[in-house]
C-alpha cells in the first residue's frame, strides 16, 4: 500500500552540465538552491540583491542591472544610523547614503557582467502581496521596519505580474539570447498574510509561472512548491516555526531537481565530490599516524585529479597543511 502521492518526474528539454553558470534570485528558498550549486563546485551567483520575495521587485532589479539604470537614490532611507534602500534587502546597508548608493551601483555592474554569460536564471517567487509607498505607490522589496502607515498593502494581479515579466524578458533576451529561465514558487508560507491569504498569493504566482512557460519556449517551471505541499505533505519537513523548510525537505526538493535537470556526467561528478567532501571533513583520533598520513596522500591525489575540471585549491591546501 502506498502512503504518499509522489510527484511526477519533471522532464526538461535540456541537461545542465558542469560548465553552466547560474544566477539564483528570489525568496530565501533560492539561497538554499544557490548554496547547493556552489557547494558542488558549480558557478552560481546567489541572491545578489539579498532575499527578495515579490515578482515586481525581482524583475525591476534585474532589469536595472541589464539596462545600466542608475540607483534611484530617492528611495534611500535611514534607520538608527544605518542607510537602506527600499528596493533591496536589509543586508545591503551602509553608514551613509552616498556609500550605500556607490555600493549598489557596483553591485549592479557585477550582476550585469555575470548575467551576460549566464546560462540559467533561477527565480524563486515568494509572495504576490506587495507594499507600496503611499506618496507615489512605488512597490518596495523591503519596508526596513518603517511605520506601517508609510505603506499600502496590495495583492498583485496576474495581469500586472505578466506585463512586468514580459517587459523584463524582452530586454533580458536582447542582452543574453542564450539564457534560460527556471521559475519556482517558494514552499515557505507567509502566515503574516493569514493561511487563506498565503494560499491565494501562491495560487497567483503559480498561475503566472504557468503562463510564462506557455508563452516563452525558454521559460520553465520546477515544482518545488508542489513537492512540499502534495508529495511530502508533512510538518516533519519544516523547521520548528512550521513555516520554513528544514534540511531534510530541502535535500528532497534539490534531489528531485538534480534528477530532472542534471546531465549524467554532472550527477556522477556530484556523487564523487560529495564522497571527497566527506573525507575532507574526517577528523582522526591520531593525525600523525601512518594510516592517516597515507589517507591524506591518497585524498590529495584524488583532489589533484578532480582539479582538472574544478577549482579545488583551497581543499588541497587544507590537506597539505595536515601532512607531516
Amino acid at each position: 500500500m502506498d502512503f504518499r502521492t509522489e510527484i511526477e518526474p519533471v522532464s526538461f528539454p535540456f541537461e545542465i552540465t558542469q560548465k553552466d553558470r547560474f544566477l539564483s534570485i528570489g525568496s530565501c528558498f533560492s539561497d538554499k538552491f544557490g548554496r547547493y550549486l556552489q557547494d558542488n563546485k558549480l558557478d552560481c551567483f546567489s541572491n545578489p540583491y539579498g532575499t527578495i520575495f515579490n515578482p515586481i521587485s525581482i524583475f525591476r532589479l534585474l532589469n536595472s542591472s541589464i539596462t545600466e539604470q542608475p540607483v534611484m537614490n530617492r528611495y534611500l532611507t535611514e534607520n538608527n544610523g544605518q542607510w537602506y534602500h527600499y528596493d533591496y534587502h536589509s543586508k545591503l546597508s551602509e553608514t551613509s547614503a552616498s556609500s550605500l548608493s556607490h555600493h549598489l551601483e557596483e553591485l549592479h555592474k557585477k550582476v550585469r557582467d555575470y548575467l551576460r554569460k549566464t546560462d540559467y536564471l533561477v527565480i524563486t517567487l515568494g509572495t504576490a502581496f506587495v507594499y507600496r509607498l503611499k506618496n507615489n505607490q512605488h512597490v518596495v522589496a523591503n519596508c526596513h521596519k518603517k511605520p506601517a502607515d508609510h505603506f499600502d498593502k496590495e495583492l498583485l494581479t496576474q495581469k500586472e505580474i505578466g506585463i512586468r515579466f514580459r517587459q523584463f524578458y524582452e530586454k533580458l533576451k536582447l542582452f543574453n539570447p542564450k539564457i534560460k529561465i527556471i521559475f519556482t514558487v517558494s514552499p515557505v508560507r507567509h502566515i503574516k498574510d493569514t493561511l487563506q491569504g498565503n494560499n491565494l498569493s501562491k495560487s497567483l504566482l503559480r498561475l503566472a509561472t504557468h503562463y510564462f512557460c506557455q508563452d516563452f519556449k525558454d521559460v520553465h517551471y520546477f515544482p518545488a512548491y508542489e513537492i512540499l505541499m502534495d508529495d511530502l505533505r508533512d510538518y516533519r519537513y519544516y523547521e520548528e516555526d512550521m513555516i520554513h523548510v528544514n534540511e531534510t525537505g530541502q535535500k528532497y526538493v534539490i534531489e528531485n531537481f538534480k534528477e530532472s535537470a542534471f546531465s549524467p556526467d554532472l550527477k556522477q561528478f556530484i556523487n564523487q565530490w560529495q564522497h571527497l567532501k566527506n573525507q575532507l571533513n574526517h577528523r582522526p583520533f591520531q593525525p600523525e599516524s601512518e594510516s592517516h598520513q597515507k589517507f591524506l596522500k591518497n585524498l590529495l591525489n584524488r583532489l589533484e585529479q578532480i582539479g582538472n575540471t574544478v577549482d579545488v585549491e583551497k581543499e588541497k591546501e587544507l590537506v597539505k597543511a595536515q601532512l607531516m
